[in-house]
């Protein structure tokens, strides 16, 4: 194994010794779980703002929560790290045959995708899956959720054969939200929006973009502007807080134009 990974272990093993680190020496799974959530925002963090230098360092802590979870589960007699690196060393040649096995490496990205999720169902349905459902994280933000469940849908052929019946049924959930809304019962009117935003995750799976990334843009670009107006307003009327709308919108309209 490579010398800097054995030394990343044996300095985790320290950590938790009882002359170690009190902090770590209490950890377990569950309290790490937070950490590790907050180091991978950190990472995607760094990617958008292509601070690669900072990047590395993120990545190194993200590492350093497998080595964790590793240690804990050593010290319990479940695995240890080179068991993680064999399992995913594994997986990843049984889920590309078009890779590693002696077939045609001429599949498209599309194929691929199918396939892979075709071999992932496989894997789970001998570990004793009944649905194709299964497995699927429950705390998963429910964007990327949506978008797990529309493509486990589609590994047994529940899905649209091409993107225009998608954007016909965002038609059909849209009028129904409008006609919810007449009712005035919310929680007609919140099963209806519900409907609505699962058809725009679907959408954007057939885009073949991230809902989430494209969701982060259009925030990071609604702040940009936001901020730009929100100057000018306080700049031309310093001594209001609340101001027209219709003055706002124009500010919109110019900001935009000088992007």
């Amino acid at each position: 194994m490579n010398t800097n990974i054995n030394k990343l272990l044996d300095t985790m093993a320290q950590l938790r010794q009882p002359s170690g680190c009190p902090w770590d020496i209490k950890q377990t799974f569950d309290s790490l779980t937070t950490c590790t959530i907050e180091e991978a925002y950190e990472v995607v963090d760094a990617i958008n703002r292509q601070d690669y230098q900072h990047l590395k360092e993120e990545l190194g802590d993200l590492l350093f929560q497998v080595v964790f979870y590793a240690q804990i589960a050593s010290e319990k007699g479940l695995f240890n790290f080179n068991d993680i690196v064999d399992g995913i060393n594994e997986k990843l040649i049984d889920r590309h045959p078009h890779v590693f096995a002696d077939q045609q490496n001429n599949l498209t990205e599309q194929q691929q995708s199918t396939l892979w999720e075709q071999n992932k169902l496989k894997q789970n349905q001998r570990n004793g899956s009944k649905s194709v459902l299964d497995n699927i994280p429950e705390n998963l933000p429910e964007l990327l959720k949506s978008v797990k469940l529309t493509k486990r849908a589609a590994v047994i052929g529940f899905d649209w054969p091409s993107i225009q019946p998608v954007f016909k049924k965002m038609d059909e959930e849209i009028t129904e939200l409008k006609q919810a809304m007449t009712t005035g019962l919310n929680h007609r009117i919140k099963d209806e929006l519900g409907d609505v935003l699962f058809v725009c995750t679907n959408l954007a799976r057939h885009l073949k973009i991230d809902p989430q990334l494209a969701l982060r843009h259009a925030n990071n670009k609604f702040e940009k502007r936001f901020r730009a107006i929100e100057k000018r307003a306080q700049n031309h009327q310093p001594n209001l807080n609340f101001y027209n709308l219709e003055m706002l919108e124009q500010f919109w309209i110019e900001v935009k134009k000088q992007e």
